[in-house]
């Protein structure tokens, strides 16, 4: 397969990053996008990673701008509150690389846990990310200073944005500049042959034909799905969320609710997402069918707004105005998502559930592989084995990961979460970092050094410890005393390392008065409301 044009099947965030990083990889190949004026797009407020960077780096994109266009806020950190057990509070799992300071790794952490049992396990990431200092006060900085050990603004923070907002960007500011073309028409029909899809036939009657068709169509997976059958590979065993609802509810004290992390709470019956935006918060239920009704899922929403679980205490948060969508959605992957012709991105290839931010993670993610893969001026099937063998080990990866925030729970308060206890997760499954494996079949082993960065937050936060108090008493009695002595020492050193990221911390600029100063410019006017 030799190709030279490229048709994108479907528009928002999806279809205009796939525009954006294919036109920057083939300058001088015929790039199509053609969406419909008529499609939903699904857009609630996106929360991303940090993996995002390297996309945005690739494509050279400056987030200052593109933050500007879409509504957007900086951040440097997950909260998960209530999912190790109700009312327990809440851990984070901050980006970048922990400090590495005086040769101190995670396990000295976890013997100051065996000697003071009562450390909250938020604790951990306080410990070792130097952002913390920042969240914790609710600030920003580039470290230019270099007052935060080992941070990196450019590449160790992640975005809040507008999904919709973001895909208008890409389309106005890099695609369309660049060449990209543009159509506007409802796909009618996708007549297929021995190559995969034959043509695009729009509603119009217009006949759109390319070498690679790129299906960005959403759940509907128009393309790979149905025009190919392409067989999918449900991940409800281990994540059983398949529903949400949705809303954008305004600030009631932007200085303290416009905060520098996404966070997640665990409700009764599944958790709910907190995205600050800038002129408004963007938030969702996600929840499963099997264990509570719609309606019923709907209410246990509202009350969580109008509760003291909400950063700010609003009662009166729930109004009549305020526009509650509903969300369904599936998790899983097709089993492959290159065939042929056909590469499918974003929904239209895969969707693990909300948590994790792991929403855009597939398409920023999925496109970097393909560029890696289509180098060479023939592509082979050898090619398209590989890249789909690639894809499905970083994302079945990644469902165990999000799994294990279930799995690590002790909560017994509904059938939700005792189901989610009793759940099996099978350990073959895995075989990276951030699968069952390494915390199932290799408890001891894993952990032991710097890295990994998000299971052992995940695991620590949880609870789950791989050093206990079992390794010290097997030990000789001096051991025991080096060790206790070794313990005292790293208290010391941290208390005094985190004691200069605090002070530093609050001689910053608030999040607010940060982006305010250097994006917004004005605290009157919310340019993107």
């Amino acid at each position: 397969m030799a190709f030279n044009s490229i048709l994108i099947v479907g528009g928002g965030s999806a279809g205009w990053m796939a525009a954006a990083t294919l036109i920057k990889k083939f300058p001088n190949k015929k790039i199509t996008l053609v969406e419909s004026a008529d499609v939903p797009k699904i857009g609630v407020g996106e929360s991303t990673l940090a993996f995002i960077r390297d996309w945005t780096a690739y494509l050279g994109i400056d987030d200052k701008d593109f933050i500007k266009h879409t509504n957007g806020t900086y951040k440097l950190s997950i909260k998960f509150t209530d999912f190790y057990d109700k009312d327990y509070g809440g851990f984070h799992y901050p980006f970048g690389n922990p400090s590495e300071i005086d040769d101190i790794n995670y396990n000295d952490w976890q013997l100051k846990k065996i000697y003071y049992p009562e450390t909250h396990s938020s604790d951990f990431a306080e410990n070792f990310w130097p952002t913390m200092a920042l969240v914790n006060e609710n600030k920003l900085s580039t470290n230019e200073d270099g007052s935060f050990d080992d941070f990196r603004f450019d590449y160790d923070t992640a975005f809040h944005f507008d999904s919709l907002l973001f895909g208008k960007y890409l389309k106005d500011h890099y695609c369309i500049p660049r060449g990209v073309n543009h159509i506007v028409g409802t796909v009618n029909e996708t007549p297929t042959n021995e190559n995969g899809i034959d043509k695009i036939v729009l509603e119009d009657g217009t006949e759109l034909q390319a070498d690679l068709y790129v299906d960005c169509t959403g759940f509907e997976s128009l393309l790979l799905g149905k025009a190919l059958e392409e067989p999918f590979v449900s991940y409800r065993d281990i994540l059983p969320n398949n529903k949400a609802w949705a809303v954008q509810v305004p600030y009631t004290d932007k200085e303290k609710e416009l905060e520098v992390y996404t966070n997640c709470t665990a409700l009764t019956n599944g958790w709910v997402w907190n995205i600050p935006l800038w002129s408004r918060i963007g938030t969702g239920y996600v929840y499963s069918d099997e264990f509570i009704s719609d309606e019923e899922a709907l209410q246990e929403f509202k009350d969580h707004l109008n509760s003291d679980k909400m950063t700010v205490h609003n009662p009166n948060r729930v109004t009549d105005e305020l526009n509650f969508r509903h969300i369904n959605f599936r998790t899983g992957i097709h089993k492959r998502i290159w065939v042929k012709n056909v590469l499918a991105i974003g929904l239209a290839a895969a969707f693990i559930e909300p948590l994790e931010s792991n929403g855009l993670l597939s398409v920023h993610e999925f496109l970097l592989e393909f560029c890696r893969h289509v180098d060479r001026p023939v592509i082979n099937q050898f090619d398209r084995d590989v890249y789909n063998a690639r894809i499905r080990r970083f994302y079945q990866n990644f469902a165990d990961f999000v799994a294990l925030h279930y799995a690590l729970s002790i909560r017994t308060d509904s059938n939700y979460w005792i189901k989610n206890r009793e759940r099996v997760y099978d350990p073959d499954i895995g075989n990276s970092y951030s699968g069952f494996n390494d915390l199932y079949v290799k408890k001891t082993d894993t952990l032991r050094h710097f890295g990994k960065a998000g299971i052992v937050c995940i695991a620590n936060g949880m609870n789950y410890n791989i050093y206990t108090e079992v390794d010290i008493v097997k030990d000789e009695l001096g051991r025991q005393v080096n060790q206790r002595d070794f313990c005292e020492r790293f208290l010391y050193n941290r208390h005094n390392k985190m004691n200069q990221w605090k002070t530093a911390a609050k001689s910053q600029l608030s999040a607010y008065d940060w982006l305010d100063q250097n994006i917004y410019n004005s605290k009157d006017t919310n340019t993107n409301d």
